[in-house]
């Protein structure tokens, strides 16, 4: 798993037991993030910018770095390649408009199939797209079928901050509001890759006007399904920060405005356990602001799943195509059904 945010490469080996219909267990065996290097994440970062020669190049590149990846954490993990059924690889986002038909993700699974000798799943959004659904949120299949237990709503706190819980039976998720995107942002403005515990937004003043923009956006009052995408924060998120001065005023006002969003979303589902997981659930200033617009339980969870959380869940995602059961879901998608998601790579 790669997220938006681009902190690393998490690479997690788990088991997974069908105990019933929407109860599956697990066991993770083991688990490693492998930080991207300079070159690839330079590029990562200008991918939009690219020519299609480029991008397909980096998209090979990108393939080459995942296979290698899993062969290191193969061989560290004394794993045994025939014992594994698949691998299940989310790749790189770099372009999701799911409202003209595509979203891409590139990290060629291919590649990674024929590198690793294992077969590998990738991927996993297209075909939900194709049949008008948002091809995201994935991860709430994951929350409910694996954790559904322990709270009623689920916040992962990546390069966007999403949301999954139930209404009257039926599994609702969508994007929330950018999370980790804009903050590590302007955090690389300090020459920081992220701005850690909150620390430097501690130290900022709210900036009320800029945070009455915030939350004026247009995509607040949209019900979902919905979905966000980096195009939408350049076009709208983007042009009401300063990059260049202020850094602490505007990540103060950020963690504030991403604080009330969530709080907002908890409290009009009248959700009282929530289990926040992702990197931001590590920005503790962000949670105590959290807190302050939410007054339920947060369900505390170990460093581990905070980490890994997504990469255990698109494992899921792959065992339950290997079973062929749907691991999209219409009703948090807006697809016109079910669809089983990913594509088979042979070795």
């Amino acid at each position: 798993m790669s997220g938006t945010s681009l902190d690393g490469v998490d690479i997690t080996y788990a088991s997974y037991t069908k105990i019933s219909d929407k109860n599956w267990e697990f066991v993770l065996h083991a688990s490693k993030t492998v930080p991207f290097t300079e070159i690839l994440l330079s590029s990562l970062h200008e991918a939009t910018k690219l020519t299609g020669s480029q991008l397909a190049t980096l998209d090979h590149d990108l393939g080459l770095f995942f296979a290698s990846c899993i062969n290191e954490f193969i061989a560290e993990n004394k794993i045994t390649k025939t014992e594994v059924d698949a691998i299940a690889s989310h790749g790189q986002t770099i372009f999701h408009q799911p409202q003209r038909g595509f979203t891409t993700q590139i990290g060629n699974p291919a590649v990674i199939a024929v590198k690793t000798g294992v077969t590998t799943i990738g991927d996993f959004r297209t075909k939900d797209v194709l049949f008008g659904g948002q091809g995201a949120p994935l991860v709430p299949i994951g929350d409910f079928y694996l954790f559904g237990a322990k709270a009623d709503g689920f916040i992962n706190i990546g390069g966007f901050a999403n949301i999954s819980f139930e209404e009257k039976g039926i599994v609702k998720a969508y994007d929330i509001c950018p999370a980790n995107l804009p903050m590590n942002k302007l955090a690389r403005s300090k020459n920081l890759e992220y701005d850690k515990n909150g620390d430097l937004a501690r130290a900022g003043e709210l900036n009320y006007f800029l945070l009455d923009l915030l939350n004026s956006l247009d995509y607040y009052q949209e019900e979902g399904p919905k979905s966000l995408g980096t195009e939408w924060l350049e076009q709208y998120f983007y042009p009401l920060l300063k990059f260049d001065k202020d850094i602490e005023n505007n990540l103060a006002t950020v963690v504030e405005h991403i604080a009330i969003q969530l709080g907002e979303i908890c409290t009009k589902n009248n959700l009282k356990r929530v289990m926040i997981t992702g990197g931001g659930a590590k920005n503790t200033f962000l949670i105590e602001r959290f807190k302050r617009y939410y007054d339920g339980e947060i369900i505390s969870v170990d460093k581990e799943l905070i980490d890994y959380k997504e990469a255990l869940i698109f494992g899921l995602l792959g065992a339950l195509n290997l079973n062929n059961e749907p691991n999209c879901i219409a009703s948090v998608t807006g697809a016109s059904k079910n669809v089983i998601g990913g594509v088979h790579h042979l070795p």
